[in-house]
């Protein structure tokens, strides 16, 4: 599947569903600039395949051709994640639809996703984070690229989270602090008085970087915002400065902060609301985390733990 930005725009009955759909999303749902992006994509991709079966208004689209995109994107390759999330878009989409009265039917209503395994996520050793944390910066863009890390780390935020925060109005940095996530939905969240020391020292050296009127957190070399590639490049190289001993990325210090504080406290409501989830089921993932962990402890001490040698058939 080609990238929306080489997909054309097309101006019939479907593109104009699409438009009237992102509008909406936009001006009443207040829903996040990259959710309204990737609906555009992904949705597209699936009107670039009705059209090719000759399907140009949504009236026409049917189950079948619901199922023969999810068909084709399975040959192609497409994991199931990706496809789940491709039925998803459509079922809003034409959700938008029948409320608009602009067709009968959800067409994607009757169709499965593929069951695939749900991977865990990949999380970072505490002690690994805080041996590279504690290292003494030696650049100017370790201050900040520290100061990125200790934030993600410490608050657990998502990667637009914190590219949009704005430099706090107080002398020294705040050990609270309200961020906007998904569904313009607005949490506190604490800050660890390591991050917020390592945010003064950034902020220090911020006023010597960023241009007169910036209200960015985090800048630039040129003193304007930074972008979420250039977090992601200043998060890889930092770890191979500090010897990490692990790729590094936004929602992998995510990650470890939810294990983490579970391993920590038991606490899973509380870890949910921390980490600005809806569903607790979305947070449930870190509890298999934390039992992978005690089963290989389990299974590495206990003196009868031996799952893999096969049983004595006399004590059966």
């Amino acid at each position: 599947m080609t990238r929306a930005t080489d997909r054309p725009k097309v101006e019939d009955a479907l593109g104009a569903l699409l438009s009237s759909s992102l509008r909406y999303l936009v001006s009443e749902k207040r829903s996040h600039a990259t959710t309204v992006s990737a609906i555009d994509r992904e949705c597209g991709f699936f009107f670039d395949y009705c059209r090719e079966c000759m399907v140009f208004a949504p009236e026409r689209v049917d189950i079948h051709i619901v199922r023969g995109f999810i068909t084709r994107g399975h040959r192609r390759g497409l994991q199931p994640v990706t496809l789940r999330r491709y039925l998803s878009c459509i079922r809003g989409l034409f959700r938008y639809a029948l409320k608009h009265a602009l067709v009968q039917h959800n067409p994607a209503t009757g169709v499965r996703g593929p069951k695939g395994v749900r991977q865990l996520p990949k999380v970072i050793a505490a002690d690994d984070l805080n041996n590279a944390l504690n290292q003494k910066p030696a650049s100017h863009n370790d201050i900040r690229d520290q100061a990125i890390v200790e934030l993600f780390y410490s608050a657990g935020l998502r990667l637009a989270e914190l590219q949009t925060l704005d430099l706090p109005k107080t002398e020294h940095f705040p050990d609270e602090l309200t961020v906007t996530g998904k569904g313009n939905k607005q949490r506190v969240v604490p800050i660890g008085s390591k991050a917020c020391a390592a945010l003064d020292r950034w902020i220090a050296l911020r006023a010597k970087i960023a241009k007169p009127g910036e209200k960015a957190l985090f800048v630039g070399p040129r003193g304007a915002r930074i972008g979420r590639t250039q977090i992601g490049t200043a998060l890889h190289g930092w770890a191979q400065r500090s010897g990490l001993p692990a790729h590094l990325h936004p929602h992998k210090l995510r990650h470890s902060f939810a294990t983490h504080m579970l391993e920590g406290s038991g606490d899973l409501r509380a870890v949910q609301e921390l980490l600005g989830h809806a569903n607790l089921s979305t947070t449930q993932i870190y509890t298999q985390i934390e039992w992978k962990r005690l089963t290989d402890v389990y299974d590495a001490a206990h003196p009868r733990a031996k799952r893999n040698a096969s049983n004595d058939s006399s004590e059966r």
